[in-house]
């Protein structure tokens, strides 16, 4: 596949795990409205796990589960159990589109971090574009039109940032040493295995349908989702597909408007419209070789 298409392609997956991963906020957001924090993460990643094994164990077997780089595993496991804890939060005290447009953040660090620690090579439109993302992400997200606290609840943003970009790195650099459904299977299960023996302690039966309903959401895009997102980081470099990570905003105001009633504002679209103006401008330089 020349370099062209296969910056297309990862780009492409990364806009449809995107949407997925705004459905999963948005299931989220619906049961965690009823249950407590830490049994929606623990369903989360249960229903993940399953959905991950009844698509990756068919296909490939017990062999999916080899890998020879079980530290890195473990430590991105980790680090997306504090992302979602850290999600959680702000999912529950915030419009979806505010809270993505803050996690929409991450790309910029994710290119520094890249270009610090890998080597990477970021042609100075590439900066220049993702810098102005950030501006528009600020400009949607203005805290204090919302009258969100900047007390000790703002340091769950920083923490899906922190422990997102470091989530987003480490499945970057697996892409390169174990298949994507290897880290898939552990990404899920390990939090499944860690987290199990607090269960019982806070388990509540669930008899609302759609409480169900969310929770099979969450694990379906979740799971499929994230394997879309490390087959995209095969295919392209994350300072290539970093910009469109920002289309997930688009896709969180989509959703807040459909099942919360949250209707995005005149300059919170005139971002999304900047956003998008700069991912447009990326696929161009993709698409030409332009870095």
């Amino acid at each position: 596949m020349s370099p062209a298409r296969a910056a297309l392609a990862g780009i492409g997956l990364t806009v449809v795990a995107c949407a997925m991963f705004a459905l999963l906020d948005s299931g989220t957001k619906f049961a965690g409205q009823a249950l407590p924090m830490l049994l929606v993460v623990w369903l989360r990643f249960m229903a993940q796990a399953l959905v991950t094994t009844a698509l990756v164990l068919p296909k490939h077997g017990l062999a999916a589960l080899r890998t020879e780089h079980p530290k890195f595993q473990v430590s991105r496991a980790l680090s997306g159990v504090m992302t979602t804890v850290f999600a959680f939060f702000c999912i529950q005290t915030m419009p979806l589109a505010n809270f993505t447009a803050i996690w929409s953040a991450g790309p910029l660090l994710i290119v520094v971090a890249s270009a610090l620690l890998f080597g990477e090579k970021v042609s100075p439109a590439r900066w220049v574009l993702l810098v102005i993302g950030l501006v528009a992400v600020i400009t949607i997200v203005r805290p204090e039109s919302d009258g969100m606290s900047l007390g000790w609840a703002a340091l769950a943003p920083v923490g899906v940032l922190l422990c997102g970009t470091t989530y987003q790195l480490l499945g970057s650099r697996l892409s390169r040493l174990d298949p994507p459904t290897t880290t898939q299977l552990y990404t899920t299960w390990l939090p499944v295995m860690a987290t199990a023996p607090v269960i019982p302690w806070i388990w509540q039966s669930i008899t609302d349908w759609q409480l169900w309903g969310a929770i099979a959401m969450m694990g379906i895009c979740s799971g499929v989702g994230h394997l879309l997102l490390l087959q995209a980081y095969r295919y392209a470099l994350p300072s290539v597909v970093s910009p469109f990570l920002y289309s997930q905003i688009g896709f969180a105001m989509l959703m807040g408007w459909l099942f919360f009633g949250q209707v995005p504002d005149g300059i919170s679209l005139a971002g999304m419209g900047v956003i998008m103006a700069c991912g447009l401008c990326s696929i161009w330089m993709s698409v030409r070789g332009r870095g």
